[in-house]
């Protein structure tokens, strides 16, 4: 299971740019929100927790097509079904590389796109550690849409339909967690306990799940 983390993490680095793609995406996507709003620094104050979570979003289902593509394209994938190690630990094996050399670089980076967006110090640290805490459970859920278009020859696309509205309770509880912390009366900890709950839950449902979507696709 190490050797399997260790070379995912290299190929989701070296695949099509990895982490330096996603980040880049998603300075783009956070860059030119000012643009459209105009030079009122109240109201980037006010939507930048929502809008740095909208854009990590995004830039985390940009590689999730490229989670089970290249065992798919050498073959491995086959020898994957048949291994005798359970399926499932080693999708959740995948899932963990993949977010620790895609999501988490997005986490590393908010802070940044904090200060550009004006936010307070208490937003620009609750929006990191909300994003750390839920976009686990985007990787769990993109695991999923990527297992039923692993066969398909160009289903990034199909892979960001099928997983974006099942990430939307992600969204909202994380944003939700991020005003509760910085404009209160409203408490913390409940949106921020149910979105761990969120990450737990996908983290068990969602490896599951595509693990029956690989075998099905492999029949």
């Amino acid at each position: 299971m190490t050797a399997l983390l260790l070379r995912d993490l290299k190929l989701s680095i070296r695949a099509g740019g990895g982490a330096l793609i996603g980040v880049l995406f998603f300075l783009t996507v956070v860059a030119v929100i000012p643009f459209g709003v105009g030079p009122d620094l109240a109201l980037l104050s006010r939507i930048g927790p929502a809008i740095v979570w909208i854009g990590a979003l995004l830039a985390a289902l940009l590689g999730l097509d490229r989670l089970f593509q290249a065992e798919r394209d050498d073959g491995s994938l086959d020898l994957m079904l048949m291994h005798e190690h359970p399926l499932v630990l080693t999708v959740l094996v995948k899932c963990l590389a993949h977010w620790i050399a895609t999501s988490l670089p997005l986490v590393i980076a908010s802070p940044l796109l904090g200060l550009f967006m004006n936010m307070s110090e208490t937003a620009i640290g609750a929006t990191m550690l909300t994003l750390l805490v839920g976009s686990p459970a985007i990787t769990f859920i993109g695991a999923v849409g990527a297992a039923v278009a692993v066969a398909l020859p160009r289903g990034g696309l199909l892979v960001s339909i099928l997983v974006l509205p099942l990430t939307i309770p992600v969204l909202i509880f994380g944003v939700s967690a991020t005003y509760a912390a910085v404009e209160g009366p409203s408490p913390f900890l409940p949106p921020f306990l149910i979105l761990i709950a969120l990450t737990l839950f996908f983290a068990v449902i969602g490896p599951a799940a595509a693990t029956l979507a690989l075998r099905n696709t492999s029949d």
